[in-house]
């Protein structure tokens, strides 16, 4: 008989195998089976006598992924799941997992953490599982009262890897606009269960043996799907609840684990996957990297070194801030703050000596002159070949800054922006050209500003002849949407006016895509009061 999912567990001396076959035979709704590798030992206690388990018996072990591969060999299912002996299950996972399954991609369930067992004395004295021996409260002998339960918490959904690469949750992913949803993407897997169609675990090798028995299989699994075409998704209308191994030899490693073969693993996955040197890739590592930026364990220069050394090419991002130092201290470090999440190269302009970013000290008074001098100063220090402008009273979701101006010769502005009346917490969108939302090469950056300048100490500044927002009037620019609105704070000291109703624009053409309200997307409301 052909199944549609076949469970593959790979087992070593587990001693809640029974129990977690047990839980999946329970809650299983599907044509699913399970394919069990007893690797070196019996299971201890019995496997459940059923027609849906399949077991293979190896005298000695072979490894967990080898393990794995032979009990892929065996399936005929159009699914399979990879999944460690120490798990529970959501009722019917496995139908709710294929009836939103695609075949290019690996998918796992939302992960919680198993409640497996407690430790209790004969006085009732319970402690969580961990280490074995006496009650820390009555002295008393202590024995194993097994629970079998998920925890309300943590409810993990998202995962990605640093630069070494180690292991990594990833909660600020989980919080965006494209983490929201019932099925959401994830850079990488925690690796104790994951489904692909059996064509797709052969044809990708996703339990290459070559990375050893243990070690890196998550990072292995997802940047093999990413890298070849396909998508890793975290289907959150379910989940699966694992054990984490504890403490003092009574659930440890049932293979022999050291920290080199660990360490080899990792440099295995680093070898091929940061160097592109996989043959079924049909994207670069960076691909990745640039998909889900900003990520934890990442900075620019991790990436930009990534591609230098992959002959990719490289184009440098930086931030240039520019500041009168008058603005309201809280307020200011908020946004500067929320500005650092870029991981970008700062280039700071202040009218007072500040710790922030390369810090570029202007001995004037605040003035229209003062602020294109700022600007120019910045852009002078900066070593980046694409600039950010950066105001002191904005705040700048990180996704604005994975843009990248396509050409050289245009200005670009993000009109997904918000202005936010810092006295009651107001908020309007129109579609608008904001200096704070600029983003350009930096060279063309540096002759504008530099007429600017010339012009302003020859002339005097007119806001009939002069535009600090460039291209504007001769047609060098374009616009764009981030995914996530920027929001520009409007209290008592700006620089220019704000427009609070249709009614303030002197043309009504201008008022395009007006929106208000008390909650800006994304951010929710704000208020400073």
């Amino acid at each position: 008989m052909n199944r549609d999912l076949s469970i593959l567990i790979p087992s070593r001396n587990e001693m809640f195998l029974a129990k977690t076959i047990d839980n999946i035979l329970e809650n299983i709704e599907g044509n699913t089976e399970i394919i069990v590798v007893l690797d070196g030992a019996w299971a201890d206690p019995p496997i459940t006598d059923d027609p849906r388990v399949i077991i293979i018996y190896h005298n000695t072990s072979i490894g967990q992924r080898a393990a794995t591969n032979e009990a892929c060999k065996l399936s005929k299912a159009k699914y399979v799941m990879k999944v460690d002996a120490h798990c529970s299950f959501d009722k019917g996972f496995d139908v709710k997992l294929m009836a939103d399954m695609h075949d290019d991609w690996t998918v796992v369930p939302l992960m919680k953490n198993l409640h497996a067992f407690d430790w209790i004395c004969p006085d009732g004295h319970r402690r969580y599982q961990g280490k074995s021996g006496v009650c820390e409260k009555c002295g008393k002998e202590t024995t194993k009262d097994v629970m079998w339960e998920a925890k309300a918490s943590p409810n993990s959904v998202s995962y990605c890897f640093d630069s070494e690469p180690h292991f990594q949750y990833f909660g600020d992913f989980a919080k965006r606009p494209e983490g929201q949803g019932d099925i959401t993407p994830t850079m990488s897997l925690q690796g104790s269960c994951f489904m692909c169609t059996r064509e797709k675990y052969w044809e990708l090798n996703l339990c290459d043996e070559y990375f050893g028995s243990w070690g890196s299989q998550g990072i292995e699994v997802a940047v093999k799907t990413w890298l070849s075409g396909g998508q890793v998704m975290c289907n959150k209308k379910t989940w699966y609840a694992h054990m984490f191994r504890t403490q003092g030899g009574d659930f440890g490693f049932p293979y022999k684990l050291s920290g080199n073969q660990v360490e080899n693993a990792k440099k295995k996955a680093k070898e091929i996957f940061f160097n592109n040197k996989w043959d079924k890739q049909i994207r670069p590592l960076s691909w990745l990297i640039e998909k889900f930026w900003p990520i934890k364990g990442w900075t620019q220069e991790d990436l930009d070194n990534l591609k230098k050394q992959n002959n990719e090419e490289v184009i440098t991002k930086g931030i240039i801030y520019y500041t009168d130092n008058a603005l309201n201290m809280r307020l200011a470090s908020m946004c500067r703050k929320q500005l650092m999440k870029a991981g970008l190269p700062i280039v700071s302009a202040s009218l007072k000596p500040m710790n922030f970013g390369k810090n570029i000290w202007i001995k004037e008074k605040r003035g229209y002159l003062t602020l294109a001098k700022q600007i120019l100063a910045a852009l002078e220090a900066s070593e980046s070949d694409v600039i950010f402008f950066c105001e002191h009273d904005v705040l700048m979701h990180p996704n604005h800054f994975k843009f990248t101006p396509p050409t050289k010769d245009k200005f670009y502005y993000n009109q997904n922006i918000w202005m936010l009346r810092s006295s009651d917490g107001f908020a309007v969108h129109y579609d608008c050209n904001k200096l704070s939302q600029l983003c350009c090469y930096r060279d063309l950056a540096i002759e504008y500003y530099k007429d600017i300048v010339a012009r302003i100490e020859k002339e005097g500044f007119s806001m009939k002849t002069i535009s600090f927002e460039p291209g504007t009037r001769d047609n060098r620019w374009e616009a764009w949407k981030s995914e996530q609105p920027n929001v520009d704070i409007r209290h008592d000291n700006n620089l220019t006016l704000s427009k609070w109703s249709p009614k303030d624009f002197r043309n009504e053409k201008y008022c395009v895509n007006w929106q208000e309200g008390w909650e800006i997307p994304f951010w929710g409301k704000i208020n400073f009061r």
